[in-house]
């Protein structure tokens, strides 16, 4: 038990930051294992919510601080990696249904500039 008055008060404010940060991470770890519960159904459709709505809560999770920026980013990688290679004819399904333009005139750049002075005073 700690004896400086300051400690102690650091204490109480630990123990209320660890309460409510277990809501988020707690959120976050059970989206997750649904999203491995998912994976094993046949169903890709289901099993891209559940990995979107995990990946809503990691973010959230990161976004209030409870977990690092890149542990999040690491998790979203880890999943969104697993559903592709879970579903390769869903991304294919989906490349499918946007059509190229019509055929139309090509956009023109504009001409370079250069910063280059080409005339000497």
């Amino acid at each position: 038990m700690a004896n400086i008055k300051s400690q102690i008060k650091r204490n109480r404010q630990n123990e209320k930051r660890r309460i409510k940060n277990r809501v988020y991470r707690g959120a976050a770890r059970t989206a997750i294992k649904k999203a491995h519960v998912a994976f094993g159904t046949s169903n890709a459709e289901s099993s891209k919510n559940t990995v979107l709505e995990a990946i809503s809560m990691l973010d959230k999770a990161a976004r209030k601080g409870v977990i690092h920026k890149n542990n999040a980013a690491r998790r979203k990688s880890r999943l969104m990696k697993r559903l592709a290679a879970l579903a390769p004819t869903m991304t294919m399904e989906a490349a499918s249904v946007v059509e190229a333009p019509a055929e139309t005139e090509p956009v023109k750049k504009p001409a370079r500039r250069t910063t280059k002075k080409t005339t000497k005073a």
